[in-house]
């Protein structure tokens, strides 16, 4: 499936004069790759199971055939649900000055799935002119052509504020309501609303939904119901749940609900959590 990499992988990274490189792997289930940080940008891309992504500034839920933006330099975190084949595209920060400085999750267009599937089949250390240099040349443009999915969460900077998020984030639910986070800040309803929109860029009800989405993928994607996923979250019944989920994504839970069953040739790889940091 292409190239994987561990510990030798910034010897790769050090090669300035190409621009790009693709690299392909898998993850088991629950692996977990510790805080880490590239001198390049990175796509993530998952081609199975759910990825999900953190940092100090917000939390990100990959599911399989979208991709993660993460810019250089960003320490992130990165835990696996079901067995995750990957694609990742790593790219020179002065090819990708004009994308944005903040982690993202993208849609990968068909046309970019298939750009990537054929940069991975080249050798890491590709010929720079004729076919892989225009290959690589046509993914730069394409990059920036990837719409945002609404899978991110952002952290605010008030350390109060972090503190409920990060609390809420342990047990999402779709009862809490502003009054009860307003007073636990010892704020007004006005003046938590103005807070809140300020510090994340997101109502607290829009938060509060993308937070619930963001945990709801992981419980789908780990064999859950979409009727125990919906209580799980606080949702009084299932079609509330559904309803929220296709305004937000675009499609039903059950597309999102993945097959247990795991490849044998998975059970092999990356089983040092301290190797394979892609």
């Amino acid at each position: 499936m292409g190239h994987r990499l561990s510990l030798d992988i910034d010897k790769y990274f050090a090669d300035r004069t190409r621009p790009v490189l693709a690299l392909g792997g898998t993850y088991p289930p629950l692996h977990h790759v510790r805080p880490h940080s590239h001198r390049r940008s990175q796509l993530f891309c998952p081609l199975t199971g759910i990825a999900t992504a953190s940092t100090s500034q917000g939390a990100w839920a990959v599911p399989a055939m979208r991709g993660l933006w993460i810019p250089a330099g960003v320490r992130h975190e990165l835990r696996m649900q079901g067995v995750v084949e990957m694609q990742s595209l790593y790219f020179e920060p002065s090819v990708t000055a004009n994308m944005p400085s903040r982690c993202r999750v993208v849609a990968i267009s068909p046309l970019m799935r298939n750009l990537i599937h054929e940069a991975v089949a080249l050798p890491v250390r590709y010929a720079r002119e004729g076919r892989s240099g225009a290959l690589m040349q046509l993914i730069q443009f394409e990059i920036a052509r990837l719409p945002e999915l609404p899978l991110s969460l952002p952290f605010p900077t008030d350390k109060a504020l972090a503190r409920l998020c990060r609390r809420f984030l342990l047990h999402p639910t779709a009862a809490d309501n502003i009054d009860d986070w307003a007073t636990a800040l010892h704020a007004s309803r006005r003046t938590f609303t103005r807070l809140f929109r300020r510090e994340t860029g997101l109502s607290f009800v829009a938060w509060r939904q993308q937070a619930c989405i963001l945990k709801a993928l992981p419980l789908l994607a780990s064999g859950a119901s979409v009727t125990h996923t919906a209580l799980e979250l606080g949702y009084e019944n299932p079609a509330a749940f559904t309803t929220l989920f296709k305004r937000v994504l675009g499609a039903p839970p059950r597309e999102y609900m993945l097959d247990r069953r795991v490849p044998t040739h998975a059970l092999a790889s990356l089983r040092d959590e301290n190797k394979g940091a892609m």
